[in-house]
């Protein structure tokens, strides 16, 4: 049976990859982001014997949420929370106003995004057997990342949030997870920053030798996703390739 799955952030990098995953195993699959441009022309290039389609919203907006879910399936299997990313990066940190405003951002994008989008679509999720799942961030789990940690305490918010929405919904029988990449290559995250040093100085972190691929993430949630990890609840997977050892 194919089931509906929706993937936010699903116009590039992770996002993509994690659509492309599911319309490959047949499901119809509805991506979310901001760039309708961008979103048409995946939805139009993913291949499989599944469906795509997509909407350009702002998850951080309430009536962009409420005008987005109104068109979404009435029973929803799959919710992929993967809209973010550093958005704080460039901006000034002269003192409290602008600390303020960067950390606000951060949440906004990161957090805000996935409870307001969870939040619309919880009803609906398929009771048992729904699934939601959460992309964090290695930066979640051992700090860094820009000034005052805005990034990755966004990131790690996301962690507290889901442990309390796992214990809120297991008795229905949907489980709750995230994702904690680490270093992806080929991800808007690391576009225009990346210098070779850097490149090889995050790959020496891992312990098989590479960097990470968009599709290493995808493969994870693809898992997470499925019948067969429907013990699995309240837990975060790390994808890093050893940067970080399990905690």
């Amino acid at each position: 049976m194919a089931r509906a799955v929706i993937v936010s952030g699903g116009g590039t990098g992770i996002g993509r990859s994690v659509a492309a995953r599911f319309t490959q195993a047949g499901d119809h699959v509805v991506i979310i982001g901001r760039r309708a441009a961008v979103l048409e022309a995946v939805a139009h290039s993913l291949e499989g014997p599944g469906a795509v389609t997509w909407f350009s919203a702002d998850l951080a907006d309430p009536s962009d949420v409420d005008r987005v879910a109104a068109q979404l399936p009435d029973v929803v299997d799959v919710v992929v929370n993967n809209a973010g990313g550093y958005a704080s990066r460039g901006m000034p940190w002269r003192g409290p106003a602008d600390i303020a405003r960067a950390l606000t951002t951060d949440f906004t994008n990161n957090v805000l995004s996935a409870v307001l989008l969870t939040a619309a679509l919880s009803p609906r999720l398929r009771r048992p057997g729904g699934r939601i799942i959460t992309i964090s961030s290695i930066a979640g789990v051992r700090g860094g990342v820009g000034p005052y940690g805005a990034y990755a305490s966004a990131k790690s918010a996301l962690l507290g949030w889901s442990h309390g929405l796992a214990t809120e919904l297991g008795p229905d029988g949907i489980t709750v997870n995230l994702v904690a990449p680490g270093y992806i290559a080929e991800t808007d995250f690391f576009a225009g920053t990346m210098t070779s040093h850097r490149h090889q100085e995050l790959v020496a972190q891992t312990l098989v030798g590479r960097a990470g691929r968009p599709d290493d993430v995808a493969a994870a949630v693809e898992y997470l996703a499925s019948a067969e990890a429907g013990f699995v609840t309240g837990q975060m997977l790390h994808v890093n390739g050893g940067a970080l050892m399990g905690r």
